[in-house]
């Protein structure tokens, strides 16, 4: 029991960060047509913010399944590295369903807190974590979704821009301390512009959501700056060789 309020208490400063956000998409997810209770559910079953607001979007440009399964499942593919990594952090014969339990609500933020951690990350202690990031997560999309009834038309209008400010918002820190992650953010938005404008491949743009167009400036977006870091490895490996040669 110890463990779990002590998990709730490191988690409270998470829960109130996660309300402002989660607020602008419960008004973002109104304004495209969805009811406050698919809002909250969609919160309340996903605790994944960017994978929210993509999916939304792409629901509302009527995107197939397909392709809004595979834009979520690669803005998402990080927290496959963060469970492999927390999985490290918890004991060994903890039950398969624990796992599963927190697994779902390993966040950016969450994970942080845990890899911390200085002895094992126990169920009781993640338990505690998780619950108040849930909890502002959802009340924040619920009191998002109901407020904006309370908006006027012109105010509502202007929210559209708050999904593109939390993707900025998302991107920006990251790229300030990584060199590699600013390369990996200008390809992908330039390749990102080449799919909106130049005619012949704007078409990718154009089907559905959009969705196509995100998943192929990400992918090869990534893929250019693993490129670079492989040809650097394989340059300093021929270096250090002709070195030991001479």
């Amino acid at each position: 029991m110890n463990e779990f309020i002590r998990g709730i208490k490191r988690g409270f400063p998470i829960c109130l960060g996660y309300i402002p956000v989660s607020f602008t998409f419960g008004l973002v997810a109104v304004k495209m047509g969805f009811s406050p209770l698919q809002a909250t559910l969609i919160s309340l079953t996903n605790m994944a913010s960017a994978g929210q607001f993509a999916g939304i979007r792409l629901i509302e440009g009527g995107a197939p399944y397909l392709e809004l399964v595979i834009t979520t499942l690669v803005i998402n593919l990080r927290y496959f590295l963060m469970s492999l990594s927390l999985s490290q952090k918890v004991a060994p014969d903890l039950p398969f369903y624990k796992r599963c339990v927190m697994a779902y609500c390993i966040t950016d933020e969450v994970f942080a807190l845990s890899a911390m951690e200085k002895e094992e990350v126990s169920f009781p202690f993640f338990g505690g974590l998780m619950t108040t990031p849930i909890l502002g997560w959802t009340s924040g999309t619920l009191l998002g979704a109901i407020a904006s009834g309370l908006l006027s038309p012109a105010l509502q209008g202007c929210m559209g821009i708050a999904l593109y400010c939390m993707f900025i918002a998302i991107i920006i820190p990251p790229a300030r301390q990584s060199r590699k992650v600013a390369v990996a953010v200008a390809v992908s938005a330039l390749l990102s512009c080449l799919f909106k404008y130049v005619p012949g491949i704007k078409i990718l743009s154009q089907i559905g959501g959009g969705g196509w167009a995100i998943i192929t400036s990400a992918v090869l977006g990534a893929a250019f700056c693993a490129s670079i870091k492989e040809n650097k490895r394989r340059n300093k490996l021929v270096k250090e060789r002709s070195s030991y040669e001479s």
